[in-house]
């Protein structure tokens, strides 16, 4: 039962040491947080007497006519006097025992209040799938004889005849299913109120309504079988062959590999266990990620400037953000693995974050073959078994290394003595959709503050933000003390940090064995047109990709797209094709020889096939314009037949394990260029790669988003990082039709600094991030008049205040993606005053059923 007047912001789970009182007062209810859309408060429930609950354990418990899942927030011993004892219901069950201790519980708080989402939402980020379950009303048909006894319309000459149309629908949407039975969600976007005609044959006894229950994720169980006694004359030959194998196998095996080894059958186990001389027993099987075997690793000499950031770090054990900002090539990782390895000797763990999946094999590998087993990957990529698991290991509380993507900063680590982020700029640590739309960065420094740990940013390029909140540059290029307030780094309505922020720089300025970094050129593709040459590679890449294969070197090729072609034109009328769902063209992706040609967009994933004709002037002649990586493939397939070459994209990296095994194709040898997108910036170390070629830079240049000049800085100059790790020099090519930019003259002397005072004085001009905060409204509809109606009513109402700027409503960048119609509203404040902002439920309720909302805190991607 509902309880209306418990206020649940912020929660506090209860003590588990003061959950059962001894006598007569025993807590025989509890109220939990249910995971329902819509459902606020907390609700009360029985607990059965073979269960014994506590607070922190997630439940499975009965809701309306649905099972959900839950988290038990605390033991009462009486109900709320306003509820009836009998419509109390009682727990169905415990799906894990508690794990939410006070700091954890407090990020999770903190997260739901800073991003304006509710608690349960970001708890259902924060655990791994599978453990909030939720059942779901299911219709199936009438079998056999039941059905006929059921239904007297079955034994008519025509039984559809007496149905309407929707129920006959329904009928034969059932009939052609070989099981009959489909969930009551999948009839109704199937056909249009499929309610009635459910309701209809319900009536009519042709199909009956059910509820599946929730399908939880469970421990993976395996039956071992253990040799108990001696192998003596009492038995046959052949119960004496299957104790002799096992003997041999160190007395112990999975059931499964001793039968298949004996070719025997699981009776005469059973025998054998029945006379004493095994047992057969169900044993936990943990699914975790299985990399390959690596060579073990010990600690690497550091150089100097490695050493004095190291020192520095093993001084620290309280709370501290620190910047390590080295060049690409200097050895960030060493200092992470050094850094940790005293840790994991006090018994403590450390959590460390990358960007993107790919980068995860790579790292575990090193990781790996310096701390062995006691290395945890956690990312999406995962099954939900893996996950499940693993997430159950960090739990133990043994020390040990977790590596992950975003979502780990919530990893359920005990004991955390060190958080890395590791290429802390990167877009990827924030999340647009769903809510809530944290950065990882920002809930890693509460995690670190609560946990009372250092916290290390790690990279070549540290974004904007943190480079203010660390120390803002001086005219000689000196760093001072900044000097914000603790709302720079905490404002809206989010709870003040415990502690004020200590903050240390620590700089990596050259590479390993000094190395130089590479030399970039710049080649201006306006002159190579000038010139005669109309190819997408200009004649500097052409002889240097020419050399790469006479030296037998390796070679990375950036382009900002994937697929064939950006967009298709008709030459004759101008006609472009786009998808019919969203404002944008569609590109094309080339799949195989002789396949159909396949037009694909790339935000809803709509595909159709290649037309031969234009659509709207029937004209043949229609022309592929722009690059992706599979057309730059097939052009250097067509003037390099010798370079051998793999793709690194989106499209090639789908499969689990596709990261790891073409990164390894291309550390054996086994191709001379790497071609790819996005990917190939972040962070991968491949030693013998000399060549960076960047097919056409200006694509990163030209958005309209005011952080394109710091993304494209980023984007470029990591790139280019990746050429000259070995003992080999490297050599970047960067092509260009605006050699002026700042950005790319800032790229070609590898020059963070200037280009962060260039950019940071635009910023403060204009009170952009990080001199200014910002909140995006995202508003999206099937109906256009509808969504941009409740986008100025909005505005309208946001613009009584004067504590803040209103940018819009403007339409999105891109309209509408997946027939959504979409609008946003920007609002932008100034970061060292708290603005009074507006009751988010206030204007929740502005927005009709029809249209959605989503707030966006701190917004890293505006279009």
């Amino acid at each position: 039962m509902y309880i209306n007047d418990i206020k649940i912001s912020p929660l506090v789970v209860a003590q588990a040491g003061n959950s059962y009182q001894s006598g007569a007062t025993l807590n025989r209810w509890v109220e939990v947080l249910v995971d329902c859309p819509g459902s606020t408060g907390l609700f009360t429930y029985r607990l059965p007497a073979q269960l014994e609950i506590k607070p922190g354990d997630i439940l499975s418990v009965p809701f309306g006519a649905q099972q959900l899942g839950a988290i038990a927030i605390r033991l009462l011993a009486q109900p709320n006097v306003d509820l009836p004892p009998e419509k109390i219901r009682e727990v169905e069950d415990i799906v894990s025992v508690g794990f939410f201790p006070s700091a954890y519980w407090e990020l999770l708080n903190r997260v739901a209040a800073y991003y304006y989402t509710p608690l349960i939402q970001v708890i259902r980020v924060a655990l791994p799938p599978g453990l909030l379950g939720r059942s779901q009303r299911r219709i199936r048909l009438v079998a056999g004889r039941a059905a006929e006894e059921s239904s007297y319309l079955l034994t008519s000459a025509d039984p559809l005849a007496f149905l309407t149309p929707t129920a006959r629908q329904v009928w034969e949407l059932l009939q052609g299913q070989p099981a009959g039975d489909y969930s009551f969600v999948y009839l109704q976007q199937k056909i249009k109120s499929a309610y009635r005609g459910i309701r209809e044959l319900l009536r009519f006894g042709l199909v009956e309504s059910y509820l599946e229950p929730p399908r939880l994720t469970r421990p993976k169980l395996q039956k071992a079988v253990t040799l108990t006694g001696t192998i003596d004359q009492e038995l046959t030959t052949r119960q004496r062959e299957i104790l002799e194998v096992l003997r041999r196998q160190g007395g112990e095996l999975w059931q499964n590999e001793l039968l298949q080894i004996c070719n025997a059958s699981s009776s005469i186990l059973k025998t054998l266990a029945q006379k004493g001389y095994i047992v057969v027993e169900e044993r936990e099987v943990l699914r975790t990620e299985q990399g390959p075997a690596v060579v073990g690793d010990g600690a690497k000499s550091l150089t100097t400037a490695q050493a004095s950031a190291l020192a520095t770090i093993q001084t620290l054990d309280k709370f501290t953000q620190i910047l390590l900002h080295g060049v690409t090539g200097s050895g960030k990782t060493e200092v992470y693995l050094q850094a940790i390895a005293p840790l994991l000797n006090q018994g403590k763990s450390a959590l460390v974050l990358v960007p993107e999946i790919g980068l995860t094999p790579q790292l575990t590998d090193r990781f790996r073959a310096r701390f062995g087993s006691k290395v945890s990957v956690y990312h999406s990529a995962l099954s939900d078994g893996e996950r499940y698991d693993t997430w159950r290991q960090m739990l133990t509380g043994e020390p040990q290394v977790v590596i992950g993507t975003r979502s780990a900063v919530f990893a359920p680590l005990p004991n955390l003595g060190l958080i890395i982020l590791d290429e802390e700029h990167d877009s990827s640590f924030k999340q647009d959709s769903p809510i809530p739309t944290y950065h990882a960065r920002t809930v890693a420094q509460w995690r670190a503050e609560l946990e009372n740990c250092p916290l290390v940013l790690g990279s070549a390029t540290p974004s904007l933000e943190t480079w203010v909140s660390v120390g803002r540059q001086g005219a000689g290029g000196e760093f001072v003390t900044p000097n914000f307030s603790l709302s720079t780094q905490h404002g809206l309505n989010a709870p003040l940090p415990l502690t004020a922020l200590s903050t240390h720089y620590l700089s990596l300025p050259e590479r390993i064995n000094s190395r130089p970094l590479p030399p970039v050129e710049i080649v201006d593709m306006r002159q190579e047109l000038q010139q005669g040459n109309r190819s997408i590679f200009s004649r500097s890449l052409q002889a240097a990709l020419q050399e790469l294969q006479e030296r037998k070197q390796q070679g990375i090729l950036f382009i900002h797209r994937r697929g064939h072609s950006t967009f298709v034109s008709c030459r004759s009328c101008g006609y472009v094709l786009e998808c019919p769902h969203c404002d944008v063209s569609l590109a094309y992706h080339h799949t195989e020889e002789k396949a159909p040609e396949l037009l694909r967009c790339h935000y809803c994933n709509y595909a159709r096939s290649h037309p031969k004709f234009c659509p709207d002037c029937s004209s043949p002649y229609l022309k592929f314009f722009g690059s992706g990586t599979q057309r730059v493939t097939q052009e250097l397939a067509r003037q390099f037949p010798e370079l051998r070459l793999i793709r690194f994209d989106s499209d090639t990296t789908r499969n689990k394990g596709s990261h790891r095994t073409l990164l390894t194709r291309f550390a054996n040898g086994e191709a001379d260029l790497l071609v790819g997108t996005q990917m190939l910036t972040k962070g991968l170390d491949l030693p013998q790669v000399t060549l960076v070629g960047v097919v056409a830079a200006d694509g990163l240049l030209n958005l309209s988003d005011y952080r394109a000049s710091e993304r494209a800085f980023q984007t470029l100059t990591q790139v280019a990082g990746r050429a000259g790790r070995g003992e080999d020099p490297g050599r970047v090519i960067v092509q260009t039709y605006t050699t002026e930019h700042q950005v790319i003259t800032a790229v070609r002397s590898h020059d963070y600094y200037s280009f962060s005072q260039a950019e940071l004085e635009q910023r403060q001009a204009l009170n952009y991030p990080p001199f200014g905060r910002l909140i995006l409204l995202r508003l999206s509809s099937l109906d256009p008049i509808q969504v941009q109606n409740t986008a100025q009513v909005i505005a309208t109402a946001l613009s009584t205040e004067e504590e803040f700027e209103i940018l819009g409503p403007a339409p999105a960048s891109i309209l509408r993606v997946a027939n959504r119609y979409r609008w946003q509203i920007l609002i932008k404040f100034a970061p060292d005053a708290l603005p009074q902002l507006p009751d988010w439920e206030e204007v929740r309720s502005l927005c009709p059923s029809s249209v959605s909302l989503t707030i966006d805190v701190d917004p890293i991607n505006i279009m």
